[in-house]
């Protein structure tokens, strides 16, 4: 299997946040096409080890090759949100974990996957093409009312009302199969394009994440850390829309204050029980990388230290 053109997007911001014991275990949950994961090897001595993980069996068929001479990395075909049972072993030991969210480059860019607006192609969007129903099935069966509320919630499209109920009119004659017909048919209904962005975007973005259960599993994937992390080990999260980032600079804080506690309870600032410590700003691509790869402009890192000595049951 020949390797996609695929640019990992703050690749040493990421790895140098990451890796802080050459000799410790860590998780790389959206391997992709494994720039992360090979930086984050040359980072670690013969004692480390690295789980890479990726719903894709395109991705992990190419890892099975990629490093197939290295013994100190392993892949795991499922979900980040199942790394619990992949590193079942390594339960609050592990050093760090990296989450590059979205997405990815190969993904996109292969018109048979039904990602892009942009290519004409069958209209699937699964990143594990082995489960799960194809954004077809899900276009062509689902309610007005419910396609509206993906529209609306996850690609925060304001004539999500508009757009669903062009679908629905339309699949009544004739069944979305390829991408381009779903675009044009959004298109279409679209009144307002925003400048620079093609306006079925928010559409296919919203569709995409409900397929792939995206910020469910970011939510599991991020409690499950908790459990997973050593002390001092690393939280390492790259997001590219709002919604996921949102969500992870929310459970950093969450965990950074601790649990709520009565007004007036007779508790010093030292026994309440912290989880995670922010690491600075989120950080973003400079104009270097994103004048290379524009898919970098959107990206936000942010990265959180585990704090205290006990593991979570």
């Amino acid at each position: 299997m020949s390797q996609e053109l695929h640019r990992s997007v703050l690749l040493r911001e990421a790895v140098d946040a990451l890796v802080t014991d050459p000799g410790g275990f860590y998780i790389d949950g959206t391997f992709g096409r494994g720039g992360h994961s090979a930086a984050i090897l040359q980072r670690l001595n013969s004692e480390g080890r690295l789980l890479g993980i990726d719903k894709d069996p395109q991705a992990v068929a190419y890892a099975g090759e990629r490093f197939a001479d290295d013994r100190r990395f392993t892949i795991w075909h499922g979900s980040f949100a199942t790394m619990d049972e992949a590193a079942e072993e390594h339960r609050g030991e592990v050093s760090g974990i990296l989450l590059d969210l979205g997405v990815s480059s190969p993904q996109l860019d292969q018109a048979e996957r039904g990602f892009s607006f942009m290519q004409d192609g069958p209209l699937d969007m699964r990143m594990d093409t082995s489960r799960g129903i194809s954004a077809a099935e899900w276009v062509n069966s689902e309610s007005e009312a419910e396609l509206a509320r993906v529209f609306r919630e996850y690609g925060e499209e304001r004539f999500a009302r508009r757009m669903a109920a062009a679908i629905v009119r339309r699949r009544a004659e004739k069944p979305f199969r390829r991408t381009l017909d779903l675009a044009e048919v959004v298109k279409v209904a679209n009144p307002a394009w925003e400048k620079g962005k093609h306006p079925a975007t928010r559409v296919f973005q919203a569709i995409r994440i409900h397929i792939n259960g995206e910020l469910e599993d970011l939510e599991q994937a991020l409690e499950k850390s908790l459990q997973l992390l050593a002390p001092g080990g690393r939280l390492v999260v790259i997001s590219f829309h709002s919604l996921e980032d949102r969500l992870v600079k929310r459970f950093i804080r969450d965990q950074e204050r601790g649990p709520k506690l009565p007004r007036g309870l007779p508790v010093m600032d030292s026994q309440i029980a912290r989880k995670l410590r922010s690491m600075g700003k989120a950080v973003r691509a400079e104009a270097g990388e994103v004048d290379e790869n524009l898919r970098s402009r959107s990206a936000v890192m942010r990265v959180a230290e585990r704090l205290g000595g006990e593991k979570l049951p």
